[in-house]
């Protein structure tokens, strides 16, 4: 039997090991709280209710509606799996309602104040359809019981042009997709390497992440959404429709042959490498270069980047001969001294051997974040 597994809570809660008391398919709706309104529609379903549907892979027989704007309100954060039918355009986009009557539709809008939801399900009833529901807490109340969100493809394609911050992930396996074509700006951390990649998201813990994978039918991006509220981050969002709709809406994105690596950017000193130049390369291509910490075992041992070697300077001399030579090299300690004496050993006794050496001060946390302070 294929396992469904949701887009909300209950996704974070599975990874800290509290069971999953969620249903994935309800037979009927759950109970509210709410008290109806006058002008409500008679089918009214909480959160929990909506929950066992808004799951990847998409289920049949099911539409989630968002009836307010598309644009304002459902682009930037709406439930997963739903599909934007504003109410004030509802006769005109009736197409996009399922051919079959007796499919399982939910309405929600803005909350207990918003009528369009209810609008709109007046509207599928007389239309025929037989087992119409509105969710009347709507989507506040979905990001209140910690429900992840979910953003559109244009949303994303509007926060690049606009270039406000933001981290877009690709969870999708590397060599096989994410290599083969990705949207623009994604990093690619692969959802079965998240913990060993973690390092490539920002320490930031408040910074926005978007996660996206191979569309409706992927649940790659979610588990690697509930990982990333796991470790604390608190603006997380997923991309349902994913690199699919990116390639219908804008094209194909680029590949592993087309996309330009991150170059070093040198320092006012030739021999050292920016912290912005580090930081990139470590998140977007951490591949191309060989990190080599000179700090004593016992520093290493508590934290440093991932993939680094450790060769502390106190032996560095004698163990010269084992320096990679296939990539650029990156020194760093603590504080920028020792990897300082380490890039000028170096250059002595292998001059050949390209090197540069992190001259800030560096600090890392449990959790394998770090910080970099010049």
């Amino acid at each position: 039997m294929k396992h469904h597994r949701t887009l909300a809570l209950a996704a974070a809660l599975a990874l800290l090991g509290v069971p999953n008391v969620q249903t994935v398919q309800a037979a009927e709706p759950s109970a509210t709280a709410i008290t109806p309104k006058e002008g409500w529609y008679h089918q009214i379903v909480n959160a929990s209710f909506v929950a066992g549907y808004a799951i990847l892979p998409k289920p049949e027989g099911v539409m989630i509606i968002d009836s307010r704007p598309t644009a304002r309100k459902y682009d930037i954060g709406h439930i997963p799996t739903a599909v934007s039918i504003p109410d004030s355009q509802f006769e005109q986009l009736t197409g996009r309602l399922p051919v079959d009557k007796d499919t399982l539709l939910i309405f929600y809008c803005d909350g207990p104040e918003c009528r369009l939801s209810h609008d709109s399900a007046f509207k599928a009833e007389k239309l025929g359809y037989t087992r119409v529901h509105v969710y009347a807490a709507g989507y506040p109340d979905w990001v209140s019981q910690g429900h992840i969100g979910a953003v559109s493809i244009p949303y994303i394609k509007k926060l690049q042009d606009e270039g406000a911050p933001m981290t877009l992930i690709d969870s999708r396996p590397k060599e096989r997709k994410y290599d083969k074509g990705h949207i623009p700006g994604a990093i690619s951390i692969p959802d079965l390497q998240f913990d060993k990649l973690v390092d490539r998201l920002p320490a930031d813990k408040a910074s926005p992440l978007y996660f996206y994978c191979e569309g409706l039918s992927c649940t790659l991006s979610s588990d690697s959404a509930a990982r990333a509220v796991k470790r604390g981050y608190t603006r997380v969002k997923v991309v349902p429709e994913g690199y699919p709709e990116w390639v219908r809406r804008y094209g194909p994105g680029p590949t592993a042959d087309t996309i330009s690596k991150p170059a070093i950017q040198v320092g006012r000193d030739t021999s050292t490498i920016t912290v912005a130049s580090f930081e990139r390369i470590y998140r977007e291509a951490p591949d191309t270069i060989h990190l080599i910490d000179v700090r004593d075992p016992a520093e290493f041992a508590k934290g440093s980047f991932k993939g680094a070697m450790n060769f502390p300077i106190k032996t560095l001399e004698r163990r010269i001969g084992e320096l990679p030579s296939d990539k650029p090299i990156v020194f760093f300690c603590g504080a920028g001294g020792r990897s300082g004496e380490a890039h000028d050993l170096t250059k002595q006794l292998r001059p050949q051997l390209v090197t540069y050496f992190i001259d800030a001060e560096i600090k890392w946390s449990a959790d394998g974040s770090h910080t970099i302070t010049e």
